[in-house]
């Protein structure tokens, strides 16, 4: 059986609240969380209903670096119907609220756009703030991480790991240019042992331009998305991990649901839950097994056909909604 890690990284738009600051909470959460337009809302209560209607789980990784602005209210507006849900919730940073945080700060003056700009003992200090942050909220206390932008390294490995955690979700071997810093490469596929922490991959799949790309809704076409579920289970791999947002099924501009993302969602929700030998899981309960770090995962095979399909897909995306 393989487990699909269908992971959807919840947060407030760091920029929106920049612009207006504590008075905008309510927007911000409606747009960023909520995903509410005039035509609905896309966010995490309709990604948490089609998850439901298909027997699908999803473990959310929710940033709790916004209380620093509106305290851990906010912060529980999210958590609390995840884990009533029954849906996983563990721990994701975007030390980008620093900015914001005036002397609510845990580290003073010191501020940086990823933790991977703060030295051990200050990356030991945020991940302790947000993860104690999160459990007030009504969180279980997380095991798993990752990193805002993927903008981790070697040192938050060791801090999360000096805290406790098991496991991180931050290296990603199909994004070239990613803001990741852990020193691991593009082989480097599979769960593994590094530095005391199972490190967890992001899927990724062949591509005849770039040789690989990263497995996120947004830069996978349908067809690519149910090939590389429907690969990983054929090869026997243990596990696949996808990456979406709170508001990835919105246009850019966060007013507008983007029809193609959001179909693209619901079609390959269905998919999943009509595979044979697929399951969705949680990092709580079935949390991914490392394998061994000299084996190269295979990657589903690049297809010209694929790569062009989800070109123009993404082509009539940008001209309709401004995004992919």
């Amino acid at each position: 059986m393989t487990r699909f890690y269908f992971t959807i990284d919840t947060e407030y738009e760091a920029g929106h609240a920049m612009r207006h600051g504590k008075a905008g909470r309510a927007e911000n959460f409606t747009r960023s969380i909520c995903g509410r337009t005039d035509a609905g809302d896309v966010g995490i209560f309709y990604q948490m209903d089609m998850f439901d209607r298909c027997g699908l789980k999803g473990v959310f990784f929710i940033d709790p670096m916004p209380a620093l602005l509106w305290g851990t209210a906010a912060i529980a507006d999210i958590v609390g119907p995840v884990v009533e849900r029954g849906h996983d919730v563990q721990l994701h940073i975007h030390t980008e609220w620093l900015d914001l945080a005036g002397s609510a700060n845990p580290l003073g003056s010191r501020r940086g756009t990823n933790i991977k700009d703060f030295h051990f003992e200050d990356q030991c200090v945020l991940i302790d703030w947000a993860r104690a942050q999160l459990q007030a909220a009504g969180a279980p206390r997380p095991l798993a991480f990752r990193a805002g932008n993927y903008g981790a390294n070697d040192d938050t490995l060791r801090a999360l790991a000096e805290l406790g955690f098991t496991h991180d979700s931050s290296h990603t071997p199909g994004m070239a240019g990613s803001a990741c810093e852990i020193s691991l490469g593009p082989d480097h596929r599979r769960p593994m042992d590094h530095l005391g922490i199972t490190e967890v991959p992001i899927g990724c799949v062949g591509d005849v331009i770039t040789g690989l790309r990263h497995a996120q809704l947004t830069a996978l076409s349908l067809v690519e998305l149910v090939a590389a579920a429907r690969h990983a289970m054929d090869a026997g791999l243990a596990d696949f991990t996808l990456v979406s947002h709170s508001f990835e099924l919105l246009c850019r501009d966060r007013r507008r649901i983007n029809k193609i993302v959001r179909r693209r969602f619901d079609l390959f929700c269905q998919a999943l839950a009509a595979m044979e030998g697929i399951e969705t899981a949680c990092f709580t309960m079935n949390p991914p097994k490392p394998g061994s770090a000299d084996s190269l995962r295979p990657a589903l095979p690049p297809s010209a056909m694929r790569n062009g399909s989800r070109m123009a897909e993404q082509a009539v995306s940008n001209m309709l909604y401004g995004s992919g």
